[in-house]
């Protein structure tokens, strides 16, 4: 279709237009996607291959103080007169050496197996029980994945003591001397300062984030779960098997029925729950904005107000208003002077979903409300003058102006809103506990999400080892939607459009 041709489409052709055209580009994208991932780790084995040759060459063309850096940190940066930092490379490696002598090899050589000795209860005499314990494949898994984090923050160290003394080398050739402590310490306030101010953050990132996150990916790998608890029992390594029981598909294998028919739902609830509350939010923003609308900073207060409320008080209070015995049948048996008793969220599967859908726009649409009130107000008006001067009415200046400005500001929020509804935990626990129950599923309710079965499955059932597996399933998809998604948005493709 030519651009003149598109242009001459009503705006519902064109919304259908696009619309196939987005399912259309979805497996061209998904290729892309997977292609672009596939040279990243090629060039990820490149760089790797090119350190290597990098690291033969420094060896050979060192002097012999770079050479024996290669085996004791900081001797280049010692011989050339850099004392300081030489002491702090010499402090790094003995500090490792005795870490791991002293406790991290410990911990590393039982990696492999997890433990090979549970605890026992053995008898004094013959007659008192004495439990002696045995090894612990929790501490065994966290002291060890702390181990290989400290090994490669180490090694990092030690390819930069190794640069650091050739390159010192390079200047003593040159007639060049190393820089003083107190030139360097200027640096890291000048120069550098955005080392000093990243450098807490990215620890305290490493500590809680990134360690647990490695912890959290290898217990998917094993069958850490009630059976296997420790210090009481071992839990070993079981490969893919958890990831399996998710994929099996006969007939019997619920983990594999639950996951399949809650990542449906999830999807969908993400998909429902997003574009109801932006398309919503949208159309009361434009109320609220539209000239003539008297009291708006009234409207906006309100909706303020609405938020100031914590979330999970409002979902708390829904659930109570929506029992059997709750307000809202209270309300509906004197409109009708009859007795109703409608179960809402704990006997129908269908009308439970809808009611979640529908909640969570009440809880939700004043942040859409606030957001798309800050973007109409910065739209410029010299288009909508523009438009009117042009004989535009108020329908194509919405789906030429206002709607285009609109996408093109929200694509990351709207993003980033269903990658959270994919994760709200919050509305559906809170809110349903997952009800209705049903046989059919293993240890999750049909209005559940694959978080709140995740939430479960550690908290009923210390199905760990699933449940770190979904984890690990969860995070894939919302990833590739998210990469997927946005690099196809005219936000990503077009910075410049609205400029």
């Amino acid at each position: 279709m030519t651009y003149v041709e598109y242009k001459q489409l009503n705006p519902f052709q064109r919304f259908a237009y696009n619309t196939k055209k987005f399912f259309c580009n979805i497996p061209h994208a998904v290729a892309h996607f997977f292609t672009a991932l596939g040279k990243a780790i090629v060039k990820f084995f490149v760089g790797i291959g090119k350190g290597f040759a990098n690291y033969g060459k420094t060896f050979v063309k060192g002097d012999w103080a770079t050479k024996l850096s290669y085996l004791i940190f900081g001797v280049g940066d010692l011989s050339k007169g850099k004392y300081y930092k030489g002491i702090l490379f010499f402090a790094v490696e003995v500090l490792y050496i005795l870490y791991m002598a002293f406790f991290g090899w410990g911990y590393l050589k039982m990696f492999p197996t997890l433990g090979v000795q549970a605890q026992r209860t053995e008898y004094i005499n013959g007659i008192i029980p004495k439990q002696v314990p045995g090894d612990n494949s929790m501490l065994i898994l966290l002291y060890s994945v702390l181990t290989l984090v400290i090994t490669v923050v180490v090694f990092a160290i030690y390819i930069v003591n190794i640069k650091d003394a050739y390159r010192h080398q390079i200047m003593k050739a040159n007639g060049q001397k190393p820089t003083s402590f107190k030139y360097d310490m200027k640096q890291f306030l000048d120069g550098k300062y955005h080392i000093t101010l990243m450098s807490f953050p990215v620890l305290m990132i490493g500590i809680f984030n990134v360690l647990p996150l490695i912890f959290m990916i290898l217990i998917a790998f094993t069958n850490y779960d009630k059976q296997h608890m420790p210090p009481g029992t071992l839990f070993t390594w079981i490969g893919f098997d958890n990831f399996g029981s998710l994929f099996n598909l006969v007939e019997g294998a619920k983990k594999g029925y639950t996951f399949i028919k809650l990542t449906e739902w999830t999807l969908i609830w993400a998909v429902a729950a997003t574009f109801s509350n932006y398309i919503l939010g949208m159309i009361f923003a434009l109320m609220i904005n539209k000239k003539g609308i008297k009291f708006k900073s009234l409207w906006r207060t309100l909706f303020v107000i609405t938020i100031a409320v914590p979330q999970f008080v409002s979902l708390l209070l829904m659930n109570q208003m929506l029992q059997s015995n709750g307000a809202i049948n209270i309300l509906l048996s004197n409109i009708t002077n009859s007795h109703v008793e409608i179960q809402w969220l704990s006997d129908n599967a269908t009308l439970a979903r809808w009611v979640v859908i529908i909640i969570n726009c009440w809880v939700g649409i004043p942040y859409t409300i606030l957001s798309m009130s800050g973007i109409l107000m910065n739209i410029p008006e010299d288009l909508y003058e523009s438009a009117r001067i042009d004989g535009a009415g108020p329908v194509k200046t919405f789906t030429a102006i206002t709607l285009p400005y609109m996408l093109f500001v929200t694509t990351p929020q709207l993003i980033t809103q269903f990658v959270g509804n994919i994760n709200n935990f919050n509305v559906i626990y809170l809110l349903s506990n997952g009800d209705p129950t049903t046989e059919k599923y293993y240890q999750a309710g049909e209005t559940d999400i694959l978080v709140t079965w995740l939430f479960k499955l550690t908290m009923n059932s210390q199905d760990y080892g699933l449940a770190a597996a979904i984890g690990i399933l969860v995070f894939v998809i919302c990833a590739t939607l998210s990469l997927i998604v946005y690099n196809n948005s005219k936000s990503m493709k077009d910075e410049e459009a609205f400029s």
